[in-house]
């Protein structure tokens, strides 16, 4: 009887489960078929430290769209970085040191990073006389004083060891027949004067300058007999002008060649009228020593930069002023030596072919280059004279003590710096630079 009962109980249950089951589905829609998707609103715009990020206004402390006002008021906002006190902020070690920050205007020339190294570094080569012309040794730095624009410097480095040298001979063929043969005949002991750490080239002039040697080579190399043989010339001989009549055809010499009126310009013979104008005398020693200054420019550093002259001096017709060589000299750190030949060695007269009158030629313009760089100059006359004037000179531009110091300057400024070398024993001849100017050949 009771295992009837809980049969039918259990029946009923199970009928009332399979109507609310029917019921349930009859209420759901049919899962094959999909629904359109509900519009849902985009996620908020954060960024990495989670800061809500505004189009157009970058990160700040706006709450993103929908946010419940809960939520606003229970959650803290995270402050940026910059807004927090500087223990608090993160460490950043990419970048320890600031970058530069120009002013303002400065920016697009400060813009491409430069990376510059200066070098105020000045050598001043020194030759000590005492009064008979001979050279004084053992000094020492305590000795020596140097003075650059009034103001004493101090001493970063002497020595007086020898440098080897780097030699532009400039010869002037433009000397009359007595004198050039007496250079002619000297030539061959230059190279006795030089050692085998030397070089040497050689130039010659008379209107413009000739490169004899094609550059620089050793000096006890066998190549250099053959190039002094290269500059033996017969010289110039003027003569005496004579500028009217029927004498006066070819007895006006320019540069070793008859001046012959029927082939000069309309100009030179005076427009037709029969009248020659006698021509200039052309001495282009601006012109080589320019030349001769600008093959030297490009040796190493560590040489002494010679330019050796064996000129009578005399100066006219080149396209070079004395001005500017002197300056490209003084940049180049170029000393001029000479040996004066012919008139301009002359006892007394030598002295006197310095002076120049207006509207004429320069008779001893090589003076003016040896005292603006510091060399020094020999007057000979005859041929062994001459000779021992290349040992002599060679001796003394080898010898010599060596200063160095940093100067005060600004590094370029494009001015003119003057140099005063000064030794604490009377009755001594200083021979130094008088000054120079400051290159970029010596940034580094």
């Amino acid at each position: 009887m009771k295992l009837a009962i809980k049969t039918i109980a259990l029946a009923t249950v199970l009928t009332a489960g399979l109507c609310t089951t029917h019921k349930l589905q009859a209420q759901q829609p049919d899962s094959s078929v999909p629904d359109a998707p509900a519009p849902q609103a985009p996620p908020p715009l954060q960024g990495a430290d989670g800061t809500p990020i505004t189009p157009g206004k970058g990160a700040g402390t706006e709450q993103p769209t929908g946010a419940s006002s809960s939520t606003t008021s229970n959650t803290p906002q995270q402050a940026p970085p910059s807004s927090l006190p500087p223990a608090a902020q993160p460490k950043d070690d990419f970048q320890t040191a600031p970058p530069e920050m120009p002013a303002a205007g400065e920016g697009a020339d400060k813009e491409i990073p430069r990376l510059k190294i200066y070098s105020n570094y000045v050598e001043v080569p020194v030759t000590v006389k005492d009064n008979k012309g001979n050279q004084v040794a053992g000094l020492t730095w305590r000795d020596f004083k140097v003075y650059e624009n009034d103001t004493r410097e101090q001493l970063a480095y002497f020595t007086v060891d020898p440098f080897p040298l780097s030699i532009a001979f400039v010869i002037d063929q433009s000397l009359t027949s007595d004198v050039m043969a007496r250079v002619n005949s000297s030539l061959n002991a230059i190279q006795g004067a030089l050692t085998p750490y030397d070089e040497l080239a050689v130039f010659s002039y008379s209107n413009g300058p000739q490169n004899r040697s094609g550059g620089f080579t050793g000096a006890q190399t066998a190549r250099v007999p053959y190039i002094f043989s290269m500059t033996v010339n017969a010289g110039t001989d003027m003569l005496v002008p004579v500028n009217s009549g029927p004498l006066s055809g070819c007895n006006i010499v320019e540069n070793g060649n008859c001046a012959d009126p029927n082939l000069q310009p309309g100009r030179s013979t005076g427009s037709g009228s029969g009248v020659i104008t006698i021509p200039k005398e052309i001495h282009t020693l601006n012109d080589a020593i320019l030349a001769a200054a600008k093959e030297l420019s490009n040796r190493p550093v560590g040489r002494r930069r010679i330019i050796y002259v064996i000129s009578d001096g005399k100066e006219n017709g080149s396209k070079a002023t004395y001005k500017e060589v002197v300056r490209y000299l003084q940049t180049n750190k170029i000393a001029v030596y000479g040996t004066l030949v012919g008139d301009s060695a002359r006892f007394g007269e030598g002295y006197i072919s310095r002076l120049h009158l207006p509207f004429t030629m320069y008779d001893n313009r090589l003076s003016g280059y040896v005292l603006a760089t510091g060399g020094t100059l020999d007057s000979e006359r005859n041929l062994n004279g001459i000779e021992k004037s290349y040992a002599k000179i060679a001796e003394e531009a080898r010898f010599q003590y060596t200063l160095g110091y940093y100067t005060h300057e600004p590094f370029i400024d494009g001015k003119y710096r003057k140099i005063d070398v000064r030794v604490d024993r009377p009755g001594l001849e200083i021979v130094a630079k008088p000054g120079y100017y400051p290159s970029a050949k010596d940034s580094n």
